[in-house]
């Protein structure tokens, strides 16, 4: 039996390797620099992303990528602007020949192209001479939690129904439910705006605006998600499940999550830069706010949220300031897309 490949050792990926490895999997875990790869193979842990967390025995930690050209499925675990790089490399180094199964674990959209990484994966794989059937893993799943062996529930979708059945039942365990699905745009689009709402409800909490402001931003949220995905194709049904509503909640609410705690220091006054310089994690909203509102504006549909949120971010407007433009704006009608 192939090994599982995880092209990168960040908290998800270093998660989704041991998920793997304890359900009875070989797993190949990539770590893109050789020191790196070292020390997490004389410690048998991940002491920088998820301290405690003891490698199981079917964990190999690689930090050559021809090591992975046999791993079937392939796990990129990469954030949204290496996601492209790396998977280049990797099939460079594989080389030709047999069809291989790319699942994106990545939550984000390339700021460049505006391409989702189901589209990235379809264009490296045509570059290298190589059939890359995708899929996407998506859902309200904390790295810690799920390294923690705590009982999580998500989506893997795909175009081609069958694969995403196929992976369903090659990547679930006891403590990982999967569903499937073929909504590949609603998933990945779902997980890249939700991060940008987040920060927002970080800010709202920041700020001591109380759950009354915080329930509202989350359902206006999920509104406006919606709105988003329904305009480029995908399903209104992926949003009422784990990869929308599901993994909305939890990334506005969970203490783990890295977008709410950049919303939390913004309402604290602390700016972008400080609060970026004071993390070795990536907040996948900061980056993809202004993405996420590039994609609005093509198809022509209002985002208020976003809006704000990439002014606070990016144009140095004020949280409180936001907050109250958002609550004055016209009124109307509530089911309005």
């Amino acid at each position: 039996m192939s090994p599982i490949g995880v092209l990168g050792a960040g908290s998800f990926g270093t998660a989704l390797a041991i998920h793997a490895a304890r359900a009875g999997h070989a797993v190949r875990l990539w770590v893109r620099r050789p020191a790196a790869g070292e020390r997490l193979r004389r410690e048998r842990e991940n002491a920088t992303y998820l301290p405690g967390v003891p490698f199981p025995e079917g964990l190999e930690v690689v930090d050559e990528l021809a090591a992975l050209a046999g791993a079937e499925p392939l796990v990129v675990a990469a954030p949204s602007h290496g996601y492209r790089d790396v998977l280049r490399a990797y099939l460079a180094a594989r080389g030709g020949g047999a069809p291989v199964t790319v699942v994106s674990a990545t939550k984000g959209i390339e700021a460049e192209t505006l391409a989702r990484m189901s589209r990235v994966s379809a264009e490296e794989g045509e570059r290298a001479g190589v059939d890359c059937r995708f899929a996407v893993l998506s859902g309200p799943t904390f790295a810690a939690e799920l390294a923690a062996g705590m009982p999580s529930a998500a989506v893997i979708a795909s175009a081609d129904e069958a694969l995403a059945a196929s992976l369903r039942q090659t990547l679930a365990s006891p403590t990982l439910r999967l569903y499937s699905s073929s909504d590949v745009a609603g998933v990945e689009l779902a997980g890249t705006a939700k991060n940008v709402i987040a920060i927002a409800a970080g800010v709202v909490s920041g700020l001591g605006l109380g759950h009354n402001t915080l329930a509202a931003l989350i359902t206006r949220g999920l509104h406006e998600i919606t709105r988003l995905v329904l305009a480029h194709g995908g399903e209104a049904e992926t949003l009422r499940g784990l990869a929308g509503l599901g993994d909305l909640v939890l990334t506005c609410t969970g203490g783990l999550s890295r977008n709410r705690r950049t919303g939390l220091e913004l309402a604290r006054g602390r700016s972008l830069d400080e609060i970026l310089a004071g993390t070795t994690e990536i907040a996948e909203g900061v980056r993809n706010s202004r993405v996420v509102q590039r994609l609005a504006d093509e198809v022509g549909i209002e985002m208020p949220i976003t809006t704000q949120m990439v002014a606070v971010l990016h144009e140095g407007k004020s949280a409180r300031l936001a907050v109250h433009e958002l609550m004055t704006r016209d009124l109307k009608r509530e089911a309005e897309l």
